[in-house]
């Protein structure tokens, strides 16, 4: 399997402290981090892909440890997470589900017990393509509270043959969360869901 050919790499980093409602005691921390990269795969139809997961989990564990650095170095503040994958033109969004499994991993991984699927989104776009990345509770999908998303893209990626591969954590809830549903102190934890 080919090499990863990374072109440049980006880290947004957000503090939340209100909504329009009163200051929080501690703003909402959001990091997202894009990585582009060449996409072995675009121009053509290759039937077998999948070996290139693998070649993406050290990129993905390096993006994960950079992020929890940028969050201070603790992965244990991290309540929330998400990935996408935007494929430049000449690609397939099949090539953006390649990021499944080596995304997912690597935030798994640096958190140590996550239990919650890692939600995912991909798009084809071209130059400058935004992408809303889901994000969820990392121990358990049904907590209200940390429904978000984050909207991420750069004004010069991906280019038609590249792959723009990101992850994103949070620290907590959306900032005045108060829709109701399973509250976070309520989780099980055994399932992912609950």
């Amino acid at each position: 399997m080919s090499e990863i050919k990374l072109r440049k790499q980006a880290i947004l980093s957000e503090e939340i402290f209100h909504e329009g409602g009163p200051v929080a005691r501690e703003p909402l921390r959001r990091v997202a981090m894009i990585s582009v990269i060449e996409n072995p795969f675009a121009g053509r139809y290759e039937a077998d892909i999948a070996g290139f997961m693998k070649t993406l989990e050290p990129l993905g564990l390096a993006m994960a440890r950079r992020m929890i650095e940028v969050l201070g170095g603790d992965p244990s503040v991290v309540e929330g997470y998400g990935k996408g994958a935007i494929v430049g033109a000449a690609g397939e969004l099949e090539h953006g589900a390649l990021w499944h499994v080596p995304g997912g991993y690597a935030m798994r991984e640096v958190l140590g017990d996550a239990k919650a699927i890692v939600p995912s989104t991909k798009k084809v776009g071209g130059v400058g393509t935004r992408l809303d990345v889901p994000i969820t509770h990392v121990d358990a999908s049904y907590v209200r509270s940390h429904f978000d998303a984050m909207e991420v893209g750069l004004n010069d990626a991906p280019r038609a043959n590249e792959l723009a591969l990101v992850l994103v954590m949070t620290t907590g809830s959306r900032i005045h969360a108060r829709v109701g549903g399973l509250d976070k102190t309520e989780i099980v934890g055994k399932d992912g869901l609950r």
